[in-house]
C-alpha cells in the first residue's frame, strides 16, 4: 500500500464509466488525480486535467495498424484514424505514468480485454506493469501472470502511482469492485 493517501496518484482518462468511477473513488479517498486528455476530447472528469499537446502525443506515437494487428481487431476507418490515434496515445500516457494498472472490462477468449480498454491492458503487458482486470462478466478480479490470467481475490493498490481505466459500460458489479478496491487499499 502507498505510504499515505496524500502520496498516491491515480492516472486515468476521465471518460464516462469506469474511468469516471476510478476518479470519483480517488477524490473520495483524498488521492491526487491526473486526467489525460487532448484537443477535441471531452472527458467526464476534469479534476487534475492534463491536456496533452501534439508534441506530448507524438512522444507516445503508436501505429493504428500495429494496434490492429496486435489486438486482432478492426478499428476506425481513415476518417477517424487521427482521433483514434490520439486516444491510444493518451492511453499510453496513462499506462506509462502508473506503476500498476487496474482495468474494468471483459477478458476475451484470446486473452485480450474487450474494446478500446483492451489496448490499455495490452500496453500494460508490453510494459511489464502489474495488471489487474475486473471482469464484469465473471464478476471477479484477474491478474496477468506472464502468459495467462489468474484469478485473484481482493487485490489492493500497492503502488503510489497507479492507472485506472476501463469500459464506458460500467455495471453495478464493476462500480462496486472499484469502490471496494479503494476501500481495501486506503483505510
Amino acid at each position: 500500500m502507498p505510504n499515505t493517501q496524500q502520496t498516491a496518484t491515480l492516472y486515468s482518462g476521465g471518460a464516462t464509466g469506469s474511468e469516471a468511477a476510478f476518479g470519483a473513488a480517488a477524490e473520495l479517498h483524498g488521492l491526487e488525480e491526473v486526467t489525460f486528455s487532448f484537443a477535441g476530447h471531452e472527458p467526464e472528469r476534469q479534476r487534475g486535467l492534463r491536456l496533452l499537446s501534439d508534441e506530448d502525443l507524438a512522444l507516445r506515437d503508436v501505429s493504428v495498424q500495429y494496434v490492429t494487428r496486435l489486438m486482432g481487431r478492426s478499428y476506425p476507418s481513415h476518417s477517424d484514424e487521427a482521433n483514434f490515434r490520439a486516444l491510444i496515445q493518451s492511453i499510453c500516457w496513462q499506462v506509462i505514468s502508473g506503476q500498476e494498472v487496474f482495468v474494468v472490462g471483459e477478458i476475451l477468449p484470446d486473452k485480450t480485454v474487450r474494446g478500446g480498454t483492451g489496448w490499455g491492458a495490452e500496453f500494460a503487458k508490453l510494459c511489464d506493469k502489474p495488471l489487474f482486470v475486473f471482469d464484469q462478466q465473471r464478476q471477479g478480479w484477474f491478474r496477468w501472470e506472464s502468459a495467462d490470467w489468474s484469478a485473484v481475490r481482493n487485490p489492493i493498490i500497492s503502488k503510489a502511482r497507479f492507472t485506472g481505466t476501463g469500459t464506458r459500460s460500467l455495471t453495478e458489479a464493476g462500480a462496486q469492485a472499484i469502490g471496494e478496491l479503494f476501500s481495501r487499499s486506503f483505510r
